[in-house]
């Protein structure tokens, strides 16, 4: 027979209704993402949106564990984030804790999901900035004015985000072999489906000279920063965030910008609407 031990497993915890702390449960919560292998940036997206609406219930001096909430609290919550954060904000963390209190709600780890009757805020739908001709020549200009790695760099990546409309995630993720002549194999996708995009011959030129600039190094990633390791997402933000300046541009401008003007100017050149949506 199998020897019973001291402390009661999180299973057994669970049977037995024994208050669980939040930390367990979400250790749970994580595990189960991981399962379903979701992706890492949304993983974090997780912790991140749960680990704000902890403190919020401290500022509101809610005593309880986020998992003993009901209906009241978060609503009391939502109120209390309304005069601190945008709309959107608040909607993104609602959709991550609805997720949260579902898993455990499906799990039995509680009897009623206090976020069932919870809805996302209402929000102005306002119109999705994009770049013209004359604001993209301007941005092109003052990256190539650097005159440095970085610039080169930086020319080839707004090239190509421009000429395929792919996501920052999937740009970062992008390794030397991924390339194939015109071709380019985009692997980091949200919905875990690999697929090609086509390069035109401009930014095939472009990314051919980045490449002999980059030369061989021990990262099998494409883009790197100037010590020589993967260039990550928030890096680029950075640096679209200094061009902006540079370049005086009044609108938005981020890799998710060139995304929208992507499909803007495919709409114009005459791709149907459902092709679109394939490509992007």
């Amino acid at each position: 027979m199998r020897r019973r031990r001291g402390e009661l497993s999180t299973e057994e915890k669970i049977f037995t209704r024994i208050k669980m702390t939040d930390e367990e449960v979400f250790e749970k919560f994580e595990r189960d993402c991981l399962l379903r292998n979701l992706r890492p940036a949304t993983i974090t997206y997780y912790k991140n949106e749960i680990t704000a609406f902890q403190k919020s219930m401290i500022e509101l001096k809610i005593n309880k564990q986020i998992i003993e909430l009901n209906k009241d609290d978060i609503e009391q919550i939502i109120l209390h984030l309304k005069g601190q954060i945008k709309t959107v904000s608040i909607n993104t963390r609602i959709r991550a804790l609805k997720a949260f209190f579902n898993y455990l709600y499906k799990s039995n780890i509680i009897r009623k999901n206090p976020t069932d009757d919870i809805k996302q805020l209402r929000d102005r739908q306002r119109t999705i900035e994009t770049l013209d001709d004359k604001e993209i020549e301007k941005i092109a200009k003052v990256i190539r004015s650097q005159n440095t790695f970085v610039g080169v760099r930086d020319i080839t990546i707004f090239m190509l985000m421009l000429d395929t409309g792919i996501r920052l995630s999937e740009l970062v993720g992008i390794k030397v072999n991924d390339i194939r002549g015109n071709e380019l194999i985009i692997r980091e996708t949200k919905n875990l489906n690999e697929r090609s995009v086509y390069l035109s011959k401009k930014t095939i030129q472009q990314l051919n000279i980045y490449l002999r600039l980059r030369g061989k190094l021990d990262t099998e990633y494409l883009f790197v920063n100037v010590d020589n390791r993967h260039l990550k997402g928030r890096g680029i933000q950075n640096r679209f965030a200094k061009y902006k300046d540079m370049a005086n541009i009044k609108k938005q401008f981020s890799p998710h910008i060139l995304r929208h003007t992507y499909a803007k100017r495919s709409i114009m050149e005459g791709i149907d609407a459902f092709s679109l949506a394939k490509l992007l």
